[in-house]
Order: C-alpha cells, then structure tokens, then sequence
C-alpha cells in the first residue's frame, strides 16, 4: 500500500506524517507539498503538490492508493482547490480519501464549516472510497494566546460558558494515521474532540495555576473582541472570523461528547493542562 499526505509542510500534516510512518514503517509514504524545498529531511520521497496548480496534482498522484487530504489553509478557496485534488485522484487512480473537515460538518454554525460541507459533498458524489475525519478544535488554538495573556494579565474571548471539546494537535494526528492503517472506515464519518470539555475561564484558570499568577478570563462582545484581535496586528477579516468563532463556540459549536477520538487512538485525549504546560516550556 502506498500513502500519500498532503501538506506535510504544515504543523498536522507534519505530525501525521510521522505518526503513519510509526505505525506503518514498512509501507510506502509519500509526502506532498507545495514546497518541496521546505520539507527539509522528511524521510519519504516528496512531491510538488500545489492545490492552485492542477498540472502539478495527478502526477504527484500516481501509484498511491490511499491520500491523506489535509484541508487547506486557504479559507474561500478552499472548495474549488479540494475538489481539484479530488478529481486528480480518481484521474490518477487512487482508492480512498481522507479527508480533515471540521467537528459537526453538517450542523455546524461556523462560518468555516461551509466549505467543509461542500467538500464532503464533492467526497460523496468522487465515487471514490472516502473517510471523513470531522476535528474539532486544537487546544494549540487558545495556547498560542497564553503569550499575550501573561503579558496583559487576562485571557480575553467571547466563547461565554461554552464548552470546548479541544484535543491536542498530535491526537487528531494519530486518528488519522489509524485511519489510514487500518481496514473498516470506508464511508465513515467520525466526530472528534477531546475527552474532556471546558469553559474558557476554566482554560484562564488552569493557565493561573500553572503560571503561579492572576489571569482572569475576561468575555468580550463579539465586536470587541475582534476590535482587540486586529489591535494586536491580526487582518481585520481574520480577527473577526475569529472572534465569530468563540460565539459560535458560546453556542456549543466546539462541543462533542461522543468520545470517539479517544477510541480511535485507544487512549485519552491530551489534557488541556498539558497543553497548556507545554506552552509555558517554550
């Protein structure tokens, strides 16, 4: 069997590529990146594979059987890009897709589950054998404030009392790797999320503890805290998709309780104190 994973430049494609080649280290893995320069020593052969250049995606595909599909980054573009790489794949002959959407696809009140529903659309209709891996939300999201929120004295959010089903990024790697080394998840769909669900004062908390200081949460009105989002040098149409995030997460949007993460990798999810602890290392 040969696997191919896109993306291996990025921080989840990176991790599944390792993870896969752990589990499977006597397959064929082939990594693809827009950049092949920027793969540095990523132990497999790497192939160009621009989701904007269709020339480069049948090529980058031939002799694979499975393709590990990491969304890509290019919220607006991202519908007619998947559907490009979905199309090359069944020029090229591949069996299977892996595809990374977003946690409640179907449901979901996120701006960017849109896309995400159009490409498992395009998934359904490829009459190719697909799995959908819906990933809610990285802890690594609200670590990467932890920075300014020691440096201001507040963790800053407009989540609410919503509960945020967050898993580590490396838990959402492994999933994907036993998808893709096992047998019996053609046509499947599985909801993933942390084991255990928490507030954002909860996070702030954790946070305090940790760091041995006061760090309040501090809830903003969506326009405020997108105000304070751009303050802080984010574009303004990115700090208020974020923003609108966190209320939709006040709406229960990054809230799952199935525990199928867990069961997939066959052992917790990481805590968020862990990954909270792991930031303050850095």
């Amino acid at each position: 069997m040969t696997i191919a994973i896109t993306g291996i430049t990025g921080q989840l494609g990176a991790l599944i590529l390792e993870r896969i080649r752990a589990r499977l280290p006597g397959e064929t893995t082939i990594g693809l990146a827009r950049s092949p320069d920027k793969a540095g020593d990523a132990g497999v052969a790497v192939r160009a594979f621009d989701y904007d250049d269709a020339d480069t995606l049948a090529p980058a595909l031939a002799g694979v059987d499975s393709l590990m599909l990491v969304s890509s980054s290019a919220v607006g573009k991202r519908v007619a890009q998947h559907g490009a790489v979905i199309d090359a794949a069944r020029a090229a002959g591949v069996r299977r897709i892996v595809y990374t959407s977003v946690l409640h696809a179907d449901r979901s009140p996120l701006s960017l589950a849109d896309e995400h529903r159009a490409t498992e659309a395009l998934l359904r209709e490829s009459g190719l054998a697909f799995t959908i891996l819906r990933n809610g939300w990285y802890t690594e999201n609200y670590a990467a404030s932890i920075p300014p929120a020691l440096a201001h004295g507040g963790f800053i959010g407009s989540a609410g009392d919503g509960h945020i089903s967050s898993a580590a990024r490396v838990d959402y790697a492994e999933a994907a790797a036993v998808v893709l080394s096992e047998d019996g998840h053609d046509g499947s769909v599985h909801e993933l999320a942390g084991d255990r669900a928490y507030t954002l004062a909860e996070f702030a908390a954790e946070l305090a503890r940790q760091a041995g200081r006061d760090v309040p949460y501090h809830d903003l009105s969506e326009a405020d805290y997108a105000a304070a989002l751009a303050s802080a040098g984010l574009p303004d149409a990115l700090a208020k998709a974020f923003a609108s995030y966190d209320v939709a997460a006040s709406q229960g949007a990054l809230f799952e309780d199935g525990g199928q993460l867990s069961r997939l990798i066959g052992r917790p999810t990481t805590p968020f104190s862990e990954s909270i602890a792991e930031a303050l290392r850095r």
